[in-house]
């Protein structure tokens, strides 16, 4: 996998190159600002970038509005944003139309390198990688009226986990369920967000979307 790294702390960055490399992914380019950041992706084919939100010259969200040119040049490309806080508004700012390959952790999870190499695979691969700390923050956002607020509590912590990128058997494991009761409660998850089998699109992805923008 190659990588295209934008971060402005120049420790951070170091240390994100020789994370990556130790685990055997090519980073091939590290900058510490976002500008001709888009052309630079075209230029260096990367199969990801990791972006931080705020970087110069304003250090509000050049990070992420760099990382949303390149996917809307290039649907679907997979960006994995880093933030020092919880910003969760930015997450739909990024998404479009689009949930395919999009990854959004503190930095405080890049300490736990098995977890955030995973993350970055996930996202890679076209899924998705929220941090469990955004995850929370949106649930708790949600209005009376919204779908979401249908939802129990067990659908809730799997919708959530499905958002944090887990795939069936891994939420299994992580909730203690068999594989009949998390694909039951993902079926209701679908019913209740007025996803239909038949409709277009992949209901995991439209589902998760669904949730992000809530």
């Amino acid at each position: 996998m190659r990588v295209l790294i934008a971060e402005d702390d120049a420790l951070l960055r170091q240390g994100l190159v020789l994370l990556l490399e130790t685990e055997g992914i090519e980073v091939v380019g590290a900058v510490g600002d976002v500008e001709g950041f888009p052309e630079l992706v075209g230029e260096r084919r990367p199969d990801a970038v990791v972006v931080d939100v705020r970087l110069p010259p304003g250090f509000r969200d050049e990070g992420l509005r760099a990382a949303a040119e390149v996917r809307r040049r290039r649907p679907g490309f997979p960006v994995l944003v880093l933030s020092a806080h919880v910003e969760g508004g930015y997450v739909a700012d990024l998404l479009g139309d689009d949930a395919r390959g999009i990854g959004y952790l503190l930095k405080d999870r890049v300490g736990d390198v098995e977890e955030f190499v995973d993350a970055l695979r996930r996202v890679a691969a076209g899924g998705t990688a929220l941090d469990p700390e955004v995850v929370a923050q949106l649930f708790s956002r949600s209005e009376p009226d919204d779908p979401l607020a249908t939802l129990t509590c067990r659908e809730r912590e799997v919708l959530a986990l499905m958002a944090e990128g887990h795939d069936n058997q891994r939420i299994c494991v992580l909730l203690e369920l068999s594989a009949a009761a998390v694909s039951k409660h993902i079926g209701n998850i679908f019913t209740k967000l007025g996803l239909p089998p038949a409709g277009p699109g992949h209901r995991r992805v439209l589902a998760v979307l669904a949730f992000l923008r809530s």
